[in-house]
């Protein structure tokens, strides 16, 4: 039995799944990563990208700010691809209980997942810091210069930039759900980033699943390691 047909029968098996993933979920949608080969960190800036995507540059040089992220952080236009499709099919046959995502794209939410807890935020919502209005990606993406609110304010998208914390009830839905799953599958993300990282450690379930194309710091705690690109991966599992 190979490792896909090992998963298939877990995922069989089990009835309570937790789907944990990284920026590998959504490069399939065409989206840039940040550590691949031509990966954000991998291009040159006249600043390090972890200071054009901080809170203190959003504060302190908002223009250079806005130049970067509607540069490079506009996904609003990505479509959903296998992976979703495949978890949105887990969904229905009530299996996938939740979704924890580090990615900011909105893609399990626009396939129509139920439970997606975002620890990194999303483009797709925004406010403005001085009357709290929302207003949508494309009002910030099309935006000339700083998006502005129409009261005056300056609108701030809601990503979570360096220098600021995940949101605690979004933080404390992610470990609700990861610590009550039975089978967690965790894919196309490196295990670097914390505090996201640490969550693999409150998993007590039966099954821990990691699926990357590289090794992550925590393989040898799974049960499962896949190491493999996730289309491959997903388009395997559908026709199982």
């Amino acid at each position: 039995m190979d490792k896909i047909e090992k998963l298939k029968n877990m995922i069989d098996e089990i009835d309570n799944i937790v789907f944990f993933d990284g920026a590998g979920t959504s490069t399939l949608s065409g989206i840039k990563d940040f550590r691949s080969d031509d990966g954000l960190y991998n291009m040159t800036f006249e600043y390090p990208v972890e200071y054009m995507l901080s809170s203190n540059c959003f504060y302190t040089n908002t223009l250079s700010f806005y130049d970067f992220y509607k540069k490079y952080m506009d996904c609003s236009k990505a479509k959903v691809n296998i992976i979703h499709k495949y978890l949105k099919k887990l969904q229905d046959d009530h299996k996938l209980k939740a979704v924890v995502t580090q990615n900011i794209d909105g893609l399990h939410k626009k396939m129509g997942i139920a439970n997606v807890y975002e620890l990194h935020g999303t483009i797709h919502d925004n406010y403005c810091l001085k009357c709290h209005k929302k207003y949508d990606d494309q009002y910030v993406f099309n935006s000339k210069n700083i998006p502005i609110c129409e009261c005056g304010g300056i609108i701030k998208p809601k990503v979570v930039l360096y220098g600021e914390a995940i949101d605690d009830g979004t933080y404390n839905n992610a470990i609700k759900a990861i610590s009550e799953a039975k089978l967690l599958i965790v894919a196309g993300t490196s295990l670097t980033v914390e505090p996201a990282r640490s969550l693999i450690n409150l998993f007590n379930g039966k099954y821990l699943v990691i699926i990357n194309k590289d090794k992550t710091p925590y393989d040898h705690k799974a049960d499962l390691v896949i190491n493999d690109d996730l289309k491959n991966v997903f388009t395997k599992l559908q026709n199982l």
